[in-house]
């Protein structure tokens, strides 16, 4: 958010790792839960590392950038390696967080919106979808461009964190001896089963094939027309249903849970409480699932813990 892109701009480090380690002594992590910093310059920071500029909001503690791109058929992804980039002065961050982290806890992977993501940002979500039916040649031909930076953004991101020797976890907080981010493409929302095979599942392909552990992040009711798509597709191990704003809870899409490890997938469940999962959790594949779920006290957690081992 917001404060975290101050923090790295202005090389202000102190100011998120300061509160965090006031946050991490006051918490109790439970289970497999494990401390960890997600150090970000917002939603559409891979447009930044692209030659976007962002756009700060302090009332809602976010950024953005407005689209750059006028004419997509001259425009080529390059990463800005320059220093004082938004990248290097993440890369910058990175470094010294995870100096400060050594043994204590954990930087997140970043998050990677990538892919047609990235270009939905630089472009307009809007006049993305005319190039598609325009000049689709173009939209392919840019969408390889922003692929080949994939894996050179993750690599610095995985070198500067120190994860080579930790291991790596994503706003998923879920922990991973390799090599992994949270694969998602929120564009597909506005396209068909057929434009989804074409223009974003051969990207996530693509960048799967940089990681060990592969979580994909299904958000809303317009991307379930994917669903089957990344069901079919070896390289997702895990995927993460959100239902969206207005819409009910994942625990009362039970069908959806269900047929996405009937396929073999494990699913992450971030939005049950604690009393839902004792209530709920025998009805899923318990070798097939990840709760994140947050409680009171510890005692609460360890009651959750011990009940789910005695009950499983």
């Amino acid at each position: 958010g917001a404060k975290s892109f101050r923090a790295c701009m202005e090389e202000k480090y102190d100011d998120i790792l300061l509160p965090f380690a006031e946050h991490m002594e006051a918490t109790y992590y439970g289970g497999e839960a494990l401390p960890q910093l997600e150090l970000t310059l917002g939603p559409d920071q891979y447009a930044l590392f692209l030659g976007a500029d962002a756009k700060i909001s302090a009332e809602n503690n976010t950024t953005w950038v407005d689209p750059i791109i006028s004419d997509i058929e001259n425009f080529h992804a390059e990463i800005d390696y320059s220093e004082g980039s938004y990248l290097s002065k993440l890369i910058k961050f990175y470094k010294y967080a995870s100096a400060a982290a050594k043994d204590k806890f954990m930087i997140n992977m970043p998050d990677l919106h990538s892919n047609m993501d990235a270009i939905s940002a630089l472009r307009g979500a809007q006049d993305l979808c005319f190039d598609i039916m325009d000049t689709p040649e173009e939209v392919h031909r840019l969408l390889d461009e922003v692929n080949d930076t994939y894996e050179k953004i993750f690599n610095m991101a995985y070198e500067a964190g120190n994860m080579k020797d930790i291991g790596t976890i994503g706003w998923s907080p879920i922990y991973c001896r390799g090599k992994s981010a949270v694969l998602q493409c929120d564009f597909s929302c506005l396209l068909s089963p057929e434009q989804g095979k074409e223009y974003v599942f051969p990207s996530i392909e693509r960048e799967a094939s940089v990681q060990d552990g592969r979580i994909y992040h299904l958000d809303g009711k317009d991307a379930l027309c994917h669903l089957d798509t990344i069901l079919s597709m070896d390289c997702i191990e895990c995927v993460q249903w959100v239902p969206g704003a207005g819409q009910p809870r994942s625990i009362e899409w039970m069908d959806l849970l269900l047929k996405i490890q009937s396929a073999g997938k494990a699913i992450w469940i971030f939005d049950w409480t604690a009393e839902e999962i004792k209530a709920n959790f025998k009805r899923l594949n318990p070798a097939l699932v990840a709760f994140s779920v947050g409680t009171k006290t510890p005692d609460e957690a360890d009651e959750l813990l011990e009940y789910l081992v005695k009950n499983v």
